[in-house]
């Protein structure tokens, strides 16, 4: 038995199973790349400085720009004192004497704030109250065209400030160019039916035609602004005017 196995071939031994031992860390695996990760990690780095830092600057002039804003409307929410009321210029935010004290403050403040927020509508109406109505109407014209209320508002004081100027003309034919001039200035307005202070438009407009003698077509428009249901300071002043003209 034992010469049987002796004479039995051996088998051959298997060779070893491959087996994974040990390996990259992954560490090791990023070195070959470490450069090209560094320089990307720079670049995230530095386009997120630039989005967050844009942000805090645009958020930092608009508070600016705020805060100027508020500045000119604190010296315009100061009151005018009522008529005969002595002024102590000792206090503290004393009342205006008059409108025309009051816009002329507001105006060097917006100089003084070097603001944009307050347009040139705004400055306007202050020029228009201190008397200025020329320099209203340049700026009255500065405002863009549109259907905004800031731009019918604009187009709106436009032909108040015509309507002022056309008054003051001692020339009949100047006057009475001047009032046409504000009637095309109401009549650009709002043309729009259903748009904003359209019943102002048709006010405006139907007091122009009184004062151009022209008493059926002021009616006709201050009708049509009462139809529009317009609010109650409005609808009171149309009223008066239609009773006026149905008495006379």
């Amino acid at each position: 038995m034992a010469d049987q196995d002796a004479s039995e071939p051996k088998k051959p031994k298997e060779p070893p199973k491959p087996v994974h031992i040990g390996g990259e860390t992954l560490i090791e695996r990023l070195l070959p790349h470490l450069k090209k990760i560094i320089v990307m990690a720079i670049l995230v780095a530095v386009v997120l400085t630039g989005v967050f830092g844009y942000r805090w600057w645009k958020q930092r002039k608009e508070s600016q720009a705020t805060e100027k804003l508020a500045a000119v409307l604190a010296v315009a929410n100061r009151p005018v004192a009522p008529p005969g009321m002595p002024i102590d210029d000792k206090q503290k935010d004393p009342p205006y004497a008059d409108e025309k004290a009051r816009a002329q403050k507001v105006l060097d403040e917006i100089q003084l704030q070097d603001t944009t927020l307050a347009g040139p509508a705004y400055r306007a109406s202050m020029l228009l109250d201190l008397g200025k109505v020329d320099e209203a109407i340049a700026e009255y014209k500065k405002c863009p065209p549109g259907e905004k209320i800031e731009q019918v508002l604009c187009r709106e004081g436009l032909g108040i400030a015509i309507e002022t100027k056309a008054l003051a003309e001692k020339d009949a034919a100047a006057r009475q160019k001047g009032l046409e001039e504000a009637l095309a200035a109401f009549v650009a307005m709002q043309p729009a039916e259903d748009g904003p202070r359209r019943a102002y438009a048709l006010y405006h407009q139907g007091r122009i035609q009184l004062l151009l003698g022209k008493r059926a077509e002021a009616k006709t428009l201050f009708e049509k602004a009462k139809d529009l249901s317009p609010p109650m300071d409005l609808s009171q002043l149309i009223e008066r005017r239609l009773t006026s003209l149905g008495a006379s």
